[in-house]
């Protein structure tokens, strides 16, 4: 299984701080591909994932066992 953490409108959208992904593997494109059709809106196009705390690339595999974090855009001044 897999750790999922959604922060600021992710939390909003899915209505939920976390979950886990009864999955073994995945990779990152098939994670924010899996998470735009559960939630429609997610934003996978703009989103970035961090797998144990450190930035993915699209191609990068997760396995059961990792905490996977969902980092929405953030803009501010």
């Amino acid at each position: 299984m897999i750790k999922l953490h959604y922060f600021a409108r992710l939390r909003e959208l899915t209505g939920k701080g976390e979950e886990m992904l009864e999955r073994d593997e995945i990779t990152v494109r098939e994670l924010l591909e899996w998470a735009e059709t559960t939630y429609p809106g997610f934003g996978a196009d703009y989103v970035q994932v961090a797998v144990n705390e450190e930035y993915t690339l699209l191609d990068d595999i997760i396995q059961s066992g990792d905490v996977c974090a969902f980092i929405p855009p953030v803009s501010g001044g």
